[in-house]
C-alpha cells in the first residue's frame, strides 16, 4: 500500500540531505514528495524516458506542465524534477547499499 494512505513515514530521508546550493521552500517540498514515493515506482524511471513519458510515469503534473506540489513557492518543470529524482535515486542507492 502507499504510504501516503497509510500515514506510515518513510524510510527515506533525502529531504535532510545537504543542499549544496541552499534551498527554498519548494526545492524541501519536493524532496519531500520523493521520499513518500514507493520504491517500486521510483525505480520504474528511466533517464532515457521522454518528457511526455516522465509526466504520465508519476501522474502528478499539471495541464500546464508543472508538478502538482503544494505549499510551494514556484513552479517545478519536468527538467528540475528529472535533476532531483535522479539525485534522489542516486541517495536510495547509497542508503540500500550494504555497510561494511
Amino acid at each position: 500500500m502507499d504510504m501516503l494512505l497509510t500515514g506510515e513515514q518513510p524510510m527515506w530521508n533525502f529531504e535532510q540531505e545537504p543542499y549544496p546550493d541552499g534551498a527554498d521552500e519548494t526545492d524541501v517540498n519536493l524532496r519531500a514528495y520523493f521520499d513518500r514515493m514507493a520504491d517500486e515506482k521510483m525505480l520504474g524511471y528511466h533517464p532515457d524516458m521522454s518528457d511526455d513519458e516522465v509526466v504520465e510515469w508519476d501522474g502528478n503534473f499539471k495541464d500546464d506542465g508543472s508538478l502538482m506540489l503544494i505549499c510551494s513557492e514556484r513552479e517545478v518543470e519536468v527538467d528540475e524534477y528529472r535533476r532531483v529524482l535522479e539525485l534522489c535515486l542516486a541517495y536510495r542507492s547509497r542508503v540500500r547499499a550494504p555497510r561494511a
